[in-house]
């Protein structure tokens, strides 16, 4: 049985609502084939394609493809109509290849097509969007010479390129020429000063527009408030904010999160709070600003019970929520994150791992910082000039020069901050000859140095006793690169005094600084007196600091051990007594040790450790093995009035010592052992890890607050000397 075929339907011309239905790139390039091969003439196929064009406008212009067809249209069409032509160079002015609208204004002017007032708004918003400086100046030149120079639409345009081409005082020209200026002009200058970080010119020129009876609309006081935000000037924005009440303005949800925004940055989180548990669809941008102003205030656990509570959350808000971990002191639960935010598959950018470079840093973990640094290379972070700087930093701080050399070595492109990195690294690992020898290549290779670097070289001659140095580098400061002295090089030149017993000019140095002492420069010197047994003096640096500071923590405790060290027990108990009474407690020691990927951590007499038994077990058996060594317990570092053996104890319980044994049971052999403690190391831990290493043969690496301590045969990097 023959079947009999259906008569093909005869193609026919699209018509115009045929046109207007096209809704894919696909379904366009169609009807554009079916218009170049059935139109017979002309003026048709030229009224179609323009209408082919217009609807080319409702499609996305983000996709190059979408745009580069649009463009090929266009240029089949000849003389299109001004306002056709005008609506497409501002369809392309907001798309992400802007300085495309410059061929459709060229082919304008090449076929004498009608240039009017209209044409010039869209082309300046594209040239500024695409920062064409020297091409938007070449329209500013056509608009005056076709007599738009006075056109108030043409002249804000201007104001707008100029201000996003970084040519502020041209816009603010443009801008006070203007005869006629409504809410529009006074948007765009304000927003191009904005962008060019004049936050202060901002709201000076808000000052003024409400002078000058113009209403600021939503759009105008979102600015304000983010220039505010950005200035961290919490006045001004609370003065915009009853600005908003008092003219009952609409709190939108844009205008909402901006206010949100302000006052988290500028750090007044009571009232973000109250805002923010008012809006009831917590957008992301409101939700990250609130984790970042949280971080910022030191309430982390605030801002991850926000992080929390987000349903959505992008890599801005993951990042501000892993830098807030590792700026508030809080490095394991940033590396944590880290790892979630992997496995939720968002990937991390620059800024991210800068912060879990700084946590990696803060840790100290070695193994944690060759797992990072794996990590960066296999994701192609490894050619940052910022990020191998960081790597530098964190190698140090993890206890590996070697590594933080190698980094250094292999950096194609070098900056003060990598040298100034280089050299802070040798400084705390107590090598002051290559901190010096790396402070004078650096000037060989025409890097000036920088007030940072002075800092880092200065510390390396101050825990190496090298006053000569120290005082020559000091005085090229000013003599040689005319960088003025700030606290903390003061600060360095006080501790260097103090160290070699100079204590007389380091007193000289502190009474004739050319501003007032400190609380760093009078702890440096009170520092310096209790290692020489200057009662006085240490007590008259302590009355100085703690007129300045009366809670300073560091200062109290010091002064309690130096009564106690000259067994001033009446004085130790009435400033403790003090202490408690105001609330203020002293940082408990604590020492951190790695092992099998995981961190543990011991505070003096710890028993938390699920193998306590076996650690003091291990530290019964190294005081034994120690003894023949020489090795008898200091009981003079015990400042406490107890009697010898509760001294004894107290002196052996130290937490460094708990986690070097835990070290020793846990470890290979021929492993080093490395310890973070996040205090100074006491005169008895040292000179037990010193024995410690030359009968157990262990090379042991102890990073204290200040300065790292390499342990090896029985002798320490520090010579004993910090």
């Amino acid at each position: 049985m023959s079947t009999l075929s259906q008569p093909t339907k005869p193609l026919t011309l699209p018509t115009s609502t045929a046109i207007s239905s096209c809704s894919s790139l696909t379904h366009m390039k169609q009807t554009h084939a079916q218009i170049l091969k059935l139109s017979h003439s002309h003026h048709s196929q030229n009224s179609l394609l323009l209408k082919l064009l217009l609807t080319s406008f409702s499609l996305p212009t983000t996709t190059p493809s979408s745009l580069y067809y649009a463009l090929s249209i266009f240029s089949q069409i000849p003389a299109p109509p001004s306002r056709v032509s005008n609506k497409f160079i501002r369809a392309i002015s907001w798309s992400h290849r802007p300085k495309h609208a410059l061929k459709v204004f060229l082919k304008m002017l090449n076929e004498g097509l009608t240039i009017d007032r209209f044409s010039f708004p869209p082309i300046l918003k594209a040239i500024a969007r695409a920062e064409g400086l020297l091409e938007g100046m070449q329209v500013h030149g056509l608009g005056t010479k076709l007599g738009f120079g006075s056109d108030p639409f043409v002249q804000t345009g201007l104001v707008g390129m100029y201000g996003a081409c970084g040519k502020i005082l041209d816009a603010r020209l443009m801008f006070d020429k203007m005869s006629y200026r409504d809410i529009v002009p006074w948007s765009v200058m304000i927003d191009g000063y904005f962008q060019n970080g004049l936050f202060d010119e901002v709201l000076n020129l808000f000052e003024e527009m409400k002078m000058s009876n113009v209403e600021p609309d939503e759009m105008v006081l979102s600015k304000i408030l983010s220039a505010c935000s950005r200035a961290g000037n919490l006045s001004y924005g609370e003065a915009v904010h009853e600005f908003i009440i008092d003219n009952n303005v609409a709190l939108d949800a844009h205008l909402q999160s901006t206010l949100i925004t302000m006052y988290a940055n500028c750090g007044c989180m009571d009232m973000a709070k109250g805002l923010f548990d008012k809006v009831l669809l917590k957008n992301l941008v409101v939700s990250t600003a609130m984790v970042s102003g949280y971080s910022r205030a030191g309430q982390v656990e605030d801002a991850r019970l926000i992080f929390d509570q987000m349903v959505e959350k992008d890599l801005i808000c993951w990042s501000a929520m892993i830098s807030g971990y590792a700026e508030n002191n809080h490095p394991q639960e940033a590396l944590k994150l880290f790892n979630e935010m992997q496995v939720c598959g968002m990937k991390p950018d620059k800024v991210t791992m800068l912060s879990v470079i700084s946590a990696c840093a803060h840790l100290g973990v070695l193994d944690q910082a060759q797992r990072i640094h794996l990590y960066i290379d296999k994701n192609a972070f490894g050619g940052d000039l910022r990020v191998n700087n960081a790597i530098i930093d964190m190698y140090a701080k993890c206890g590996s020069l070697e590594s933080a050399r190698e980094v250094f070595e292999r950096m194609r492109r070098r900056n003060v901050i990598s040298w100034t990195s280089m050299i802070n690294a040798f400084a705390i690992h107590g090598d002051a000859r290559n901190a010096l020898i790396f402070f004078n290549k650096m000037k060989d290779e025409s890097i000036d140095p920088n007030g940072v670097t002075f800092i880092g070289v200065l510390y390396a001659c101050s825990h190496a006793g090298l006053v000569d140095e120290g005082r020559e580098i000091f005085a090229s400061m000013t003599n040689e690169y005319n960088i003025p002295p700030k606290y903390e090089h003061y600060g360095c030149m006080v501790d260097l005094f103090g160290r070699a017993n100079l204590l007389r000019e380091a007193l000289e140095l502190v009474e004739t600084m050319p501003f007032a002492p400190n609380v760093v420069i009078w702890g440096s010197l009170m520092a310096a007196c209790r290692v020489h047994g200057e009662i006085e003096l240490a007590e008259f640096a302590a009355k100085q600091l703690l007129q300045l500071d009366p809670d300073h923590d560091g200062a109290l405790v010091l002064l309690s051990n130096i009564y106690a060290k000259d067994k001033r027990w009446q004085d130790v108990g009435e400033l403790r007594k003090s202490m408690k009474e105001r609330g203020i407690l002293k940082e408990r020691a604590c020492s951190r040790i790695e092992m099998n990927n995981e961190v543990y951590e011991f505070l003096t007499a710890d028993r938390s450790h699920k193998q306590t038994d076996q650690i003091y077990e291990k530290l019964n058996e190294v005081i034994s093995e120690l003894k023949p060594a020489g090795y008898v317990p200091d009981i003079h570092s015990a400042l406490v009035d107890l009697e010898d053996e509760e001294k004894r104890e107290v002196i052996l319980w130290h937490s460094e010592k708990l986690a070097l044994c835990y070290g020793l049971i846990s470890s290979k052999k021929d492993s080093c052992i490395r310890i973070v403690k996040n205090l100074r190391v006491c005169e008895d831990c040292h000179n037990f890890i010193k024995l410690v290493s030359k009968v157990y043969a262990r090379e042991i690496v102890i990073r204290d607050r200040t300065r790292f301590h390499h342990y090896k045969d029985g002798v320490c990097s520090c010579k004993d000397y910090w």
